[in-house]
């Protein structure tokens, strides 16, 4: 990974832009002729979707909770051997981890050596700026905060104002992107809305007009081949398995892209419109998504609920996830009725929005004498009582959480997005 270079896109706080600038950035420098590897920190799906459709090729999540530094690191060296240069979205802000800040965007960079560039929204402040940088920049003296860039900037003589704040602290300032109700992405229940992704030709216009991009790629770590080391410290499995993974635009998206190259000999279907066949097949993965939002298109393909509740009663081995749980429950019950689904599971969900709760954060639990790591991020509940877990889930924190994991026959099913699935089987 020779004359490569990297950095990460960070924040101080969420709502930032961060999600806007590195889409912008990597549109700019594919666009440019380089080939850039996405990343983002921590268990999203969504972001990464983003990264996806700009860069051409997936974006792959980094998480210092539900796997160890010296696997970041690898991953970081496995997927970025291509690339020309690799940039990471942190995640919240900057120092914001599952514990202080342990997880955080600010520990990803730490263990993975490489600059931040901070994105700061500038909107109704100037020299108070002062105050909040150079608090970022010497809170912690193992990561570099390589330049700044600012957001919802009003005017040039604001911008000026804060090209100032930068000079005082002697850090790079890179620029700055105007306040525009256009570069803002609209939102959803689980997060930014990626139904229709937004055009980036003015993003990057902007970008290349108000952003100093020549020294922001100069200012970047310059990756060596030692870093190669890395990827020999860590094992990448790979299932001997022929795997049947449902997966669309919306209702099952969820998956991690580490997790679909573990995978082997691998078959996609769509449980909206495709009747699976299950001659050979070894594992049926259902990961989650949105399938509360698309129940006109599951509910009438009666031929694939009934040919997936065959195979679990048949004793096939079944992982689910979060909507993927769902799926195989009695019925998804919203406001507009109870809607059948696989009936695997003798439980209901409801997505009704006077039921809506949210429950979030990082999970683990042991299971036949094996630790497992994932994340939980929904609104929807089980309707009546929290069902029997087979075993306790427990926080980032080692708190006990209600999340029930379930086993019937072979099918292994829960709202714990897992981190490798390979890794439970």
């Amino acid at each position: 990974m020779s004359n490569k270079t990297a950095f990460m896109i960070a924040a101080p706080t969420s709502g930032s832009g961060k999600t806007t600038i590195a889409r912008g950035l990597m549109q700019w420098f594919t666009q440019n002729g380089y080939r850039v590897q996405p990343f983002k920190c921590g268990p999203d799906y969504i972001d990464t979707k983003f990264h996806t459709a700009v860069c051409g090729h997936p974006s792959v999540n980094l998480d210092t909770f539900m796997t160890t530094p010296a696997h970041v690191r690898a991953l970081f060296a496995h997927y970025g051997t291509d690339a020309d240069i690799c940039i990471v979205e942190g995640m919240m802000g900057l120092y914001d981890g599952y514990d202080r800040e342990l997880g955080s965007s600010y520990d990803i960079a730490r263990v993975l050596d490489i600059p931040v560039i901070l994105v700061v929204d500038a909107k109704s402040a100037a020299y108070s700026m002062t105050a909040l940088l150079s608090g970022f920049i010497h809170f912690r003296g193992d990561v570099r905060i390589a330049g700044i860039i600012f957001n919802k900037v009003g005017s040039q003589r604001h911008f000026n104002m804060l090209r100032e704040v930068c000079d005082e602290l002697h850090v790079k300032c890179l620029g700055y992107l105007p306040k525009s109700p256009d570069l803002e992405q609209n939102s959803r229940y689980l997060g930014l809305d990626f139904s229709q992704l937004p055009e980036s030709d003015q993003l990057t216009a902007l970008l290349e007009e108000n952003i100093d991009l020549p020294s922001l790629k100069s200012l970047t770590t310059t990756l060596h081949d030692e870093v190669k080391s890395q990827t020999r410290n860590c094992e990448f499995r790979h299932l001997e398995t022929k795997t049947l993974i449902a997966r669309n635009h919306e209702s099952f998206s969820f998956i991690y892209q580490e997790t679909l190259d573990q995978f082997g000999d691998v078959i996609f279907f769509d449980p909206e419109k495709d009747v699976p066949t299950f001659d050979g097949i070894d594992l049926l993965y259902l990961p989650g998504g949105y399938p509360e939002k698309h129940l006109e298109a599951l509910v009438p393909n009666q031929a694939c609920l009934h040919a997936i509740k065959k195979f679990a009663e048949d004793g096939g081995r079944i992982v689910a996830e979060c909507g993927g749980m769902m799926y195989l429950c009695q019925a998804i019950i919203t406001d507009d009725g109870s809607f059948p689904m696989c009936g695997v599971l003798p439980y209901s969900i409801t997505a009704r929005k006077a039921d809506r709760k949210l429950s979030l954060g990082y999970r683990q639990f042991t299971l036949d004498g094996k630790t497992y790591r994932g994340h939980e991020f929904h609104y929807t509940q089980f309707i009546g009582d929290t069902p029997e877990s087979i075993t306790q889930v427990y926080n980032a924190k080692g708190e006990p959480v209600p999340t029930p994991i379930f086993r019937y026959h072979n099918v292994l099913a829960s709202y714990t997005h897992l981190y490798q699935i390979p890794s439970i089987l």
